[in-house]
């Protein structure tokens, strides 16, 4: 595949959605049991924490839905056959009844001002392009959803991030929702179903994906044919809370490697002392992280890679301000306890700052000096809160 190649989901590009899913035993029996029944809900809300294998379910129940005759083993291990025609052209990103609709696809759109957006958001006339139909500057799209489907078995639709749908987009598909087509499926997989719109939500069955737990994260790593060692599986298990996806991409990123960077800087700051240097540090692993997600994306946005970078930072520092909650509260250490409490909300602000496009470098040294203060940097003693 050459790098300009679209990372086309569900594809052999893409693993997602061919493994197991692991840990979502009662998300995965209600979609059966709607196989099974011939009773299929013509919308669905997938939703829970990040990397907990909602997307990865999604193309499961993508291919299983788009198979002619799928046998009652398929469905009851919620297991689509990988080598059918229908498989064969879900792996060659070309089947023409599956559309995966996300923000990323703006990159791709035939709309000059949506390829050149931020990809902050799914705006309405991506989902027009690629979905519900209509005029965007001049150009006239089908509505897809509305078509008979291709192979005659069903069209399915799988918004990715559908909390990144604004008000009006969601209205737009709300008539889609109230006035379902025959044999079309929608499939919308959120982390913060609460940023839909209550009619948006009354008008489809979902579906909760909860983290796993301990015996099941270990599960996934042990299949994950990953080696590393002790300390830095057991800093990446539970820096990943339960969720699988948050474990791959940490090890693929070298989230342990981040961790081992800012420690010096943090633990100085957890005494009191200012950090020379964090703050550049910080910026440049964020730095460095995006430029590689461009490369090897050319249709990335760096403004994205930037923003997803950022978190990645932040994941990493809560994690060890929860660490530092949890000794502290083991040692009864009242003071210790509120500096880490007032350092993790600091957190949020620079997330915040991230997403209005600030300059890197100057989130950076805010999200430290606001460390500091949390940390009571300079502050003597028995003047301390």
């Amino acid at each position: 595949m050459s790098d300009d190649a679209p990372n086309i989901p569900g594809s052999l590009g893409d693993p997602r959605g061919r493994g197991p899913v692991l840990g979502q035993e009662e998300a995965l029996a209600e979609l059966g049991s709607a196989l099974r029944s011939g009773r299929m809900p013509a919308a669905w809300i997938l939703h829970g924490p990040d990397g907990i294998g909602k997307f990865s379910a999604a193309l499961r129940f993508a291919r299983l839905l788009l198979e002619p005759d799928p046998s009652s083993q398929c469905i009851d291990d919620f297991s689509p056959p990988l080598d059918s025609p229908t498989a064969r052209l879900i792996d060659a990103g070309t089947h023409p009844d599956l559309r995966v609709i996300r923000k990323e696809l703006a990159a791709t759109s035939e709309i000059p001002r949506l390829r050149e957006s931020k990809q902050r958001a799914i705006p309405i006339d991506l989902l027009r392009e690629h979905m519900l139909g209509g005029e965007i500057e001049g150009r006239r799209f089908d509505a897809l959803h509305a078509r008979t489907p291709f192979k005659g078995v069903r069209r399915v639709f799988i918004i990715d991030e559908a909390e990144l749908l604004n008000p009006q987009g969601q209205n737009a598909l709300l008539k889609t929702l109230e006035e379902p087509s025959p044999r079309t499926v929608i499939l919308l997989i959120t982390t913060r179903d609460e940023r839909l719109l209550p009619t948006v939500r009354s008008r489809c069955r979902r579906v909760p994906f909860r983290t796993l737990d301990k015996s099941a994260m270990e599960a996934w790593y042990a299949g994950s044919g990953h080696v590393l060692d002790d300390a830095d599986r057991d800093w990446l298990l539970e820096f990943a809370e339960g969720s699988p996806g948050r474990l791959e991409e940490a090890m693929r990123t070298g989230m342990a490697d981040w961790n081992a960077t800012i420690s010096p800087g943090m633990a100085r700051l957890e005494k009191g002392q200012w950090p020379a240097g964090l703050a550049d540090t910080c910026a440049d692993l964020v730095d460095e992280y995006a430029k590689a997600v461009v490369k090897a994306d050319k249709r990335a946005s760096k403004e994205a890679a930037n923003r997803t970078g950022l978190a990645n930072l932040v994941a990493v520092l809560a994690a060890r301000l929860r660490q530092g909650l949890e000794r502290s509260a083991d040692r009864s250490d009242d003071r210790a306890i509120e500096a880490c409490a007032r350092a993790v909300e600091t957190l949020a602000d620079a997330e915040s700052l991230a997403a209005r496009n600030v300059n890197l470098k100057f989130v950076c040294a805010g999200l430290v000096s606001d460390l500091a203060t949390a940390f009571n940097v300079g502050v003597p003693m028995d003047q301390q809160a």
